[in-house]
């Protein structure tokens, strides 16, 4: 679906108008105290897994998982809506040199390698020159979750926060790609952003896809999200979106496109984000699996959003049962739910579909007749057969598929 001129015209105003005029952007967190006061972030400078919450500029209150660099987690009422908020979208850096100002008048995109005519890409360029596309699509971070795993792996402890869903707009890779012409040979093109280690010689972000992925009409460079230019927190001013992919591929402030002739060879490729080579996602704490993979393509997973944990429900009253599926876009079949511990299932009703990488949300009604403590689960299959394992673990916590569990008390 192509956005209108009308819509072109704010949005590049927003954009370069934002880029150009916001100048310095502090990112110094402000923490959420009771009563909603804010204290300054140099009161929690420093800390590290925490799960308060904090605001940052351009975001509500957050749940800081780490500032340094920050990352910051989605609340999960947020996840009642089709679209995440802006202001509400999770965090996630790897590198403490993360960009706090863009100034569009001296940006550039630049894409060389195997091409005819390597270039370097003005901002107005990208948003004037390219048909615009717009797409909703899920993003989620490879652990998102993590922190259920048991026992626990390393890595930052995610609950359920770490994925949003919005809507895109922005150009396909391949038009810019076929804009430079690309030579012969080419078999994988890779991607870096802004952000940078704090001291030199360390090891740059840079991912790559194989060139047909790449190319296929999906995988696109965004300039907008929900309609507004990206928060500076997430990738201003342009982002990959690599649709049904874990983040990881989702290179933030996007400043270098290339087109390789043979396989990207780096830390982040070879031996960072590694999971089982199975379809389970899976091994043993004790008889890890001697054949991995990067991770790729999201799993099959359901989670519930209401109710939330341990919240109190009403004897003989309607409950709405609630929650989110999602898998790498075949799209999801069929969602089940049970109030009883997984013993008995009943099928939930699915939203509308709002687009094959989108998240689907799914409701079921049920009126409980017994006082007590409840057991709810659910679980997902997407159209291609794909559903979710009773047990996983893996030694990074990533791509959590496991079927999903919260509780509840009727009084």
């Amino acid at each position: 679906m192509n956005t209108d001129d009308a819509f072109l015209k704010i949005n590049r105003r927003r954009l370069l108008g934002l880029a150009t005029g916001a100048g310095l952007v502090s990112l110094l967190p402000r923490q959420v105290l009771p009563g909603g006061m804010d204290v300054p972030g140099s009161a929690i400078a420093g800390q590290s897994a925490l799960r308060g919450q904090v605001r940052y500029p351009e975001k509500t209150g957050m749940i800081l998982i780490t500032d340094r660099p920050p990352q910051l987690e989605t609340p999960l009422h947020f996840f009642r809506q089709d679209l995440t908020p802006n202001s509400a979208y999770f965090v996630r850096w790897h590198l403490s040199g993360y960009p706090i100002e863009v100034d569009a008048r001296t940006f550039r995109l630049r894409l060389d390698g195997l091409v005819d005519k390597p270039h370097l890409f003005t901002l107005e360029e990208l948003v004037k020159d390219f048909d615009p596309v717009t797409l909703v699509a899920m993003n989620q971070c490879s652990g998102n979750a993590r922190s259920l795993f048991s026992p626990q792996s390393p890595g930052s402890q995610w609950q359920f926060g770490a994925t949003c869903n919005a809507q895109w707009t922005g150009m396909r890779l391949k038009d810019l790609l076929a804009r430079v012409g690309v030579k012969s040979g080419a078999v994988e093109v890779a991607f870096s952003g802004l952000d940078e280690w704090p001291m030199r010689g360390l090891p740059k972000v840079v991912k790559s896809l194989k060139f047909d992925h790449a190319a296929d009409g999906d995988v696109m460079i965004a300039y907008a999200m929900n309609g507004e230019p990206l928060p500076m927190l997430n990738s201003l001013p342009l982002r990959l979106v690599v649709p049904g992919w874990y983040a990881m591929y989702w290179i933030k402030s996007l400043a270098h496109i290339e087109v390789l002739k043979k396989p990207l060879s780096n830390i982040w490729m070879d031996e960072a984000y590694p999971i089982p080579d199975n379809p389970e996602i899976n091994e043993e704490p004790g008889n890890l699996s001697k054949k991995t993979v990067p991770i790729n393509r999201f799993a099959t997973h359901s989670i519930f959003v209401r109710p939330e944990p341990e919240e109190q429900l009403l004897l003989n009253h309607p409950v709405i049962l609630e929650g989110l599926a999602n898998d790498g876009g075949d799209d999801i079949a069929r969602v089940e739910v049970s109030m009883v511990n997984g013993r008995t299932w009943v099928d939930a009703r699915l939203d509308p579909e709002i687009g094959r990488f989108s998240w689907r949300h799914w409701r079921y009604v049920w009126i409980p007749l017994e006082k007590g403590r409840y057991a709810f689960k659910v679980r997902a299959t997407n159209r291609a057969g794909e559903g979710q394992p009773v047990t996983q673990w893996n030694r990074g916590g990533f791509a959590r598929r496991m079927i999903q569990s919260t509780s509840g008390m009727v009084v």
